[in-house]
């Protein structure tokens, strides 16, 4: 066996400590997958295989715990990822909230390094360019992950050269950004100020996160089970405001899964309105 193999049992034992912590369920055959996040953290840990990596995750080892947690967090991301959320949300959602007397407080779950907070910040802001009162009780945009590496890059707000070509608009780049070290660019105060990162995890409590407006829960139902799902989705519509917004990702549906909300389709995309209580 090689010294990054590990055998059918380990695999067993990792899938159900990572599906009892984050809800991410691996499923069958993706041996692979945990091979290749897990691999680096071997010499990082002092491990001579991933088998006894594993053991010292399953033993409480939380160091190791938090670690394999966040190798095993899918954080893909792009700037105005899929483009019609964003869309919508400029036209016609946001003037649905433009005028009302609280503050507009919007979600981003599982937010990565940050780009789909941003990317909600500059859309918001880009609205009010030519509306000058709208929005006058403030905004508030939450992004939440349950890495806290990822949460550290959101609240640093620099990207390199790579990070900033993957979807956002030349006008943004100009807008929104100065220039940083080593070639990188920092987005302005007023899109951070704006924004406020968190770390959290989807299966615990949502009752320290208040009430919100808009929820972007986008790609990251695909990993968890359909029980969690529901589970998710009924704190979800719990935490949002009466005809809160719901956006998915792309490939996500609510089908089989609640009765908490009304889907809107749209040319392109759609979104899902929390139905009256």
């Amino acid at each position: 066996m090689s010294d990054i193999e590990f055998d059918q049992q380990h695999y067993i034992s990792f899938s159900d400590f990572l599906e009892r912590a984050c809800g991410i369920v691996l499923g069958e055959n993706k041996q692979y997958l945990v091979r290749s996040r897990l691999t680096p953290l071997l010499k990082q840990f002092g491990c001579s295989t991933i088998n006894a990596l594993i053991d010292s995750v399953l033993k409480g080892n939380r160091q190791h715990q938090t670690a394999a947690i966040e190798a095993m967090t899918t954080n893909e991301t792009l700037w105005f990822r899929d483009e019609y959320p964003f869309k919508l949300l400029e036209n016609p959602l946001l003037s649905l909230f433009s005028s009302q007397n609280r503050k507009l407080r919007v979600w981003s779950a599982a937010c990565s390094s940050g780009q789909e907070a941003y990317s909600i910040a500059m859309t918001i802001l880009n609205y009010k360019k030519n509306r000058a009162n709208s929005f006058r009780s403030g905004i508030e945009i939450i992004g939440t992950d349950i890495s806290e590496e990822m949460l550290q890059r959101c609240r640093t707000a620099e990207y390199d050269p790579l990070a900033i070509s993957r979807g956002l608009p030349a006008k943004f780049k100009t807008d929104f950004f100065d220039p940083a070290d080593n070639n990188k660019l920092k987005l302005k105060p007023s899109i951070t100020d704006l924004t406020q990162f968190k770390s959290f995890n989807l299966l615990d409590s949502y009752s320290s996160l208040g009430k919100f407006d808009i929820i972007f829960c986008r790609n990251v139902l695909i990993y968890f089970s359909a029980d969690v799902k529901k589970q998710i989705l009924q704190k979800i519509a719990a935490c949002l405001q009466d005809d809160g917004i719901l956006f998915l990702g792309a490939s996500e549906s609510l089908s089989g899964l609640t009765d908490k909300f009304n889907m809107v389709r749209c040319s392109p995309g759609l979104y899902y309105v929390k139905k009256p209580i």
